[in-house]
């Protein structure tokens, strides 16, 4: 663990930096107390500079965004229920979102932008520096753009258009209109192949680990990308690419999400190997006296087919007050300390999802035994037989059904599916009588169209 321990030396120096780096200037300065790096010196050197991104890894930011595209993704589609009584999330359970919604306000739209902002000057900063080596800017602008690509691909799948926030004074950025979908995507699209060029296939610090991005992290994500804009060419090519690297290969169900798993190719590590979404499966306290805030729908689990091992794997129930609540389990350390250290981290993708990639493109040009090829190696690894499906129509039901149960409680996929395939009506329609075809974007913020007055807001929420 000397390593993991390392690497968070690094971050919680860096949690210093970034007060430096998004202070403002102003007309009267104090001098920056004895524990803080000044803005101009935090890129002068390799050093200091890889502190400064590393802590894009662990700012609070950017882990609470991701988790809360996983839970807010999971409510707004018909993968995940809130047991609480928060009036916010039920609005996401019963997809009426409201403009004055603080978590949509806070944890997708605020948080999002906080990662952007402190990506704008990390990026900044390296073009400004005279004292980094050509490796090290490369590797940490890749990293930058990466995660920049990522608060981009979330926001416009939430919102569809949103400003584009580039500069790295906040007055620049403050009155900017919203872009329209398609340029967000350039955007995420520009990015991920600068990252891919500039990135090693290597992985920065410990190999085994994987927790730096890397090009095929980077190529990853764009292969994702490709899929949700409808190029199926290009998304098959680039799944192919991390296919076929020979750096990953599918893990077993009970290895897959562990901090060594072999299928992982990005992952976020934390300080005692317990998963930032380790409380999924948890009760609010140890003497079982509440549900869990987050569980699966009941009628989720019938869709598992009779021998699936991944409902044994990943799925367990607890029971209160008599009634019965499923859980994801794909993480099962609940808890991690110096004392007794988990070796679980938080899987940001792996390559499961990239034959599901190429499944589909592969499918929607026509390639049917190509995409029955990967979608076989997805349901072997679930211990099931090989698909039947034969037809270019029923081989894309197929893989939604496999994507629906290969990757529920990761990153919102479901909801991001449900809208881009064109079946949320359907779907969500059935299921909750709240339901209107405007919910599948959520409300522009009303504090922050009463503070940029250029924003538009939504249909259906004026």
């Amino acid at each position: 663990m000397k390593i993991n321990n390392m690497f968070f030396k690094k971050i919680m120096a860096l949690g210093l930096v970034l007060m430096a780096l998004s202070s403002c200037k102003k007309f009267v300065e104090a001098d920056l107390a004895n524990n803080l790096i000044a803005k101009e010196d935090a890129f002068t050197t390799d050093n200091s500079a890889t502190s400064a991104t590393l802590s894009l890894y662990s700012y609070f930011s950017t882990l609470d965004n991701l988790r809360n595209t996983t839970w807010l993704g999971g409510l707004l589609a018909d993968e995940l229920q809130n047991t609480t009584s928060n009036a916010d999330l039920i609005q996401f359970s019963q997809n009426v979102v409201v403009p004055t919604n603080n978590v949509a306000t806070s944890n997708v739209w605020g948080y999002s932008y906080q990662t952007i902002r402190y990506c704008n000057l990390i990026l900044d900063g390296i073009g400004r520096s005279t004292g980094m080596t050509t490796p090290v800017k490369n590797q940490l602008s890749g990293e930058a753009k990466f995660f920049r690509a990522l608060m981009y691909f979330n926001l416009v799948n939430f919102y569809g258009g949103v400003p584009i926030t580039s500069e790295v004074n906040e007055l620049d950025n403050a009155f900017k209109p919203r872009a329209t979908a398609a340029e967000i995507y350039a955007q995420v699209f520009s990015d991920l192949k600068d990252a891919q060029n500039l990135l090693p296939t290597t992985y920065a610090g410990s190999t085994a680990l994987k927790v730096r991005v890397n090009k095929w992290a980077a190529t990853a994500l764009l292969a994702k990308v490709y899929l949700y804009n409808k190029d199926y060419a290009n998304a098959e090519a680039e799944a192919t690419k991390v296919i076929g690297s020979g750096t990953y290969n599918i893990a077993t169900l009970s290895n897959t999400f562990i901090n060594t798993s072999s299928e992982t190719i990005l992952q976020l590590s934390t300080l005692f190997g317990a998963s930032a979404f380790s409380t999924y499966r948890t009760t609010s306290s140890a003497a079982n006296v509440a549900p869990p805030a987050y569980v699966l729908y009941n009628n989720f689990t019938k869709d598992f087919e009779l021998n699936d091992n991944r409902k044994t794997s990943w799925v367990d129930s607890t029971t209160f007050n008599a009634v019965k609540y499923y859980r994801i389990n794909k993480y099962k350390v609940q808890a991690a300390t110096a004392a007794t250290l988990g070796n679980e981290y938080t899987v940001l993708l792996r390559l499961g999802e990239q034959y599901l990639i190429r499944a589909e493109a592969r499918a929607q040009q026509s390639n049917i035994s190509g995409a029955q090829d990967d979608i076989n190696v997805i349901r072997t690894r679930a211990g099931l037989g090989n698909t039947t499906a034969a037809t270019q129509s029923t081989l894309l039901t197929a893989i939604a059904k496999e994507r629906k149960l290969e990757l529920f409680g990761e990153y919102g996929n479901r909801w991001f599916d449900l809208k881009r395939t064109g079946t949320a009506d359907a779907v969500l329609g059935a299921l909750k009588p709240t339901w209107k075809t405007t919910a599948q974007l959520l409300p522009i913020s009303a504090d922050q169209i009463l503070l940029n007055n250029k924003l538009t807001q939504n249909p259906g929420y004026n």
